[in-house]
């Protein structure tokens, strides 16, 4: 606790002269003495008590606190309603009344008190007043310390919450299963800490070794610190050992899959929970994680399903609910869908208005996110870091260039929010892909920010795609230092010295890669057919219809040849003869999906197609083709955009 010229945070939080209590004698509290007092307190001072409590649970907290200042004998029970009167209240300032008062009337070493003070504290998010609380009592029981951890765990003070714990088990204090439940939140807060993971394998030897490991809540908290750290696998062991699973523990296990990039996984855990259960019923924070599967798929069928439970439920109303579908239906392409949505919700926050903006960003709408973007500005909210990356994104990926330089330039001057590596990113994406390549390096130069991956990843990128040699070589030697086993960047680097035809290059990288065994990252892509999802792999013999996909493959693609297509087999970085660097392109996964959704979908159904990796060009002119051919609409999202395939043409006018 830092103290400011010897005075207590309570002391500064309400100097004297605000006190309108009259000066009691203060009388040192014991269980002895509040017995005592109970038993020969004043027939007049009974009233008065009940009189205060009434009043509190009225809500007429003023008079109560009038009638406190007079009454010489207040309770216990008359101060735990005064505290709470003050937290539903939401004044800090009443709080830190009804707290002086207490201590003059000798509560002050009372714990039950201690631990209602504590979480109003916590409450106002005012920890050093918590904190002073805590130091002062002397009689420290186990939901004292309970209060204080989960009052510094839920204020993301995990560090100081964790020292608590530590320091708790130091002095013997055993814990129990609320002490484990807030010790794990306080590591999911921490972020400066190391090994944090080990940690909280060591709380979980604990909840194992004293018989924590049968309660819900607890096992929950457990799956949640291991959701945070990506341990899938430990958390989806957790979930299937429980012996019984309520709607938040079904939550917390959908919720680990969908943000660590496991959509598949999390959609197929919803079903179960709906079909398995009558006990756990959905609530909205599930819909929020399925939502986010459903767009992380593309899955439109799934996700129109979902809304119609929504719409039932009456989550229509809960705003976190209504910016995940705005969400969900934008990223499976169906942007009008979702501007709908948008246009119809009463409230609107900073979330909202990033939704929607970032859903014309992937589709490749730029001039109508900057519209959106300068309208939320008219309307009095302020953007945020995560706004200016989506309008940022947005401008990169419609080449406008003076519009995105415009909005950076912004940024500090006119809405205060400094730029950090990822804004650097998206001006140095912007201008490498509008071919401006030495302009997006001098905006790496004069960063004041050191450039992380991100900012070179993306000059790598603008590279490849205008290929230039001599400056992808220098940003893959920074990215080579800062991320030694990503094998994307090496791989990056290959296509470059591909496409300039410079294979003695080309083999120093794929042996570069062998000497520190990397391996890129497999092709995989998802389509959803009669609210199914399936998924492919490049080159996988084991897919489904496999003979079919590929006929249809070859069928196409002869038709295609007859009709100008040339197979850009630059992208093939084996030494292998014409035809064999043909037929490994026919095995990417996206075209894989392509064939899969004109074989099983119904004639002029569009078909939405999902891909881990950028689209490469010739799956790109492959797609053209076949939009052309078949008369059918296809969407591929890839981890850039989403790209519309109408006609022979794509939204994106091969800029991406």
């Amino acid at each position: 606790m830092v103290a400011f010229n010897g005075l207590s945070p309570l002391q500064l939080s309400f100097p004297p002269k605000y006190s309108n209590c009259k000066t009691k004698t203060k009388q040192p509290f014991s269980i002895a003495a509040a017995a005592y007092s109970i038993k020969t307190i004043p027939e007049h001072s009974i009233n008065n008590n009940r009189t205060i409590q009434s009043l509190c649970k009225q809500g007429n907290f003023k008079q109560a606190l009038q009638i406190l200042s007079n009454e010489p004998n207040p309770t216990q029970q008359t101060y735990e309603l005064l505290i709470l009167s003050c937290t539903y209240r939401n004044s800090l300032s009443d709080g830190v009344i009804v707290h002086r008062h207490l201590i003059d009337d000798g509560f002050d070493q009372d714990s039950f008190l201690a631990t209602k003070l504590i979480n109003m504290y916590t409450e106002f998010n005012s920890m050093d007043n918590a904190r002073y609380v805590f130091d002062k009592i002397l009689d420290k029981t186990i939901f004292v310390w309970n209060a204080i951890i989960r009052g510094f765990a839920l204020a993301g003070h995990g560090e100081e919450a964790l020292s608590l714990y530590y320091r708790m088990n130091q002095i013997g204090i055993p814990s129990d299963r609320f002490t484990y439940t807030y010790a794990l939140k306080a590591l999911v807060v921490s972020s400066s800490l190391v090994s944090l993971i080990r940690m909280g394998k060591a709380i979980h030897g604990h909840i194992l070794r004293h018989g924590f490991e049968l309660y819900v809540h607890t096992v929950t908290t457990l799956m949640d610190m291991y959701a945070r750290f990506g341990c899938v696998s430990y958390a989806g062991y957790l979930f299937v050992k429980m012996p019984d699973r309520n709607v938040v523990s079904w939550s917390a296990i959908i919720a680990c899959y969908a943000k660590n990039e496991r959509p598949y996984e999390a959609l197929q855990l919803f079903w179960e929970m709906m079909s398995e259960t009558f006990d756990a019923v959905p609530n909205s924070v599930t819909m929020v994680s399925v939502l986010q599967a459903c767009a992380a798929l593309s899955a439109l069928g799934q996700g129109k399903l979902i809304h119609c439970y929504v719409l039932r439920r009456g989550f229509d109303s809960t705003l976190p609910v209504m910016n995940c579908l705005v969400n969900m239906y934008s990223k499976c392409g169906s942007l009008e869908n979702g501007r709908q949505i948008f246009d119809q919700m009463g409230k609107k926050d900073i979330v909202s208005w990033n939704s929607m903006i970032a859903g014309y960003a992937v589709n490749g709408y730029g001039e109508e996110a900057v519209v959106l973007f300068r309208d939320m500005i008219q309307s009095g909210l302020s953007p945020n870091i995560i706004t200016f990356v989506s309008v940022l994104g947005a401008c990169s990926h419609a080449g406008l260039v003076d519009e995105g330089k415009q909005i950076f330039n912004s940024m500090a001057r006119q809405h205060k929010v400094v730029p950090s590596v990822e804004h650097y990113a998206c001006m140095v994406d912007l201008l490498g892909r509008a071919g401006r390549l030495e302009e997006a390096a001098k905006v790496v130069e004069g960063m004041r920010l050191e450039p992380g991956p991100t900012v070179w990843g993306s000059l790598l990128g603008a590279c490849r795609i205008h290929c230039n040699v001599e400056l992808a070589e220098r940003a893959s030697i920074r990215l080579f230092e800062l991320e030694p086993l990503n094998a994307g960047n090496f791989v990056l680097l290959a296509d470059i010295y591909s496409a300039a035809k410079m294979w003695e290059e080309v083999s120093k990288v794929k042996k570069l890669l062998e000497a520190r065994n990397l391996q890129k990252v497999p092709g995989c892509s998802w389509i959803e057919v009669k609210r199914k999802i399936y998924s492919f792999v490049s080159i996988d013999e084991l897919s489904p219809q496999m003979e079919q996909l590929h006929a249809l493959l070859v069928h196409l693609s002869s038709e295609m040849k007859e009709k100008g297509y040339v197979p850009d087999t630059r992208v093939v970085l084996y030494e292998l003869n014409q035809v064999e660097k043909e037929q490994i392109l026919l095995g990417h996964s996206e075209k894989l999906a392509v064939a899969f959704g004109l074989i099983n979908s119904g004639r002029g159904e569009t078909i939405r197609i999902t891909k881990n990796l950028r689209l490469c060009e010739d799956c790109h002119s492959v797609t053209k083709f076949i939009s052309k051919f078949t008369n059918r609409e296809i969407l591929v999202r890839d981890v850039n955009r989403i790209h519309h395939f109408r006609e022979g043409f794509c939204s994106c006018g091969d800029y991406w």
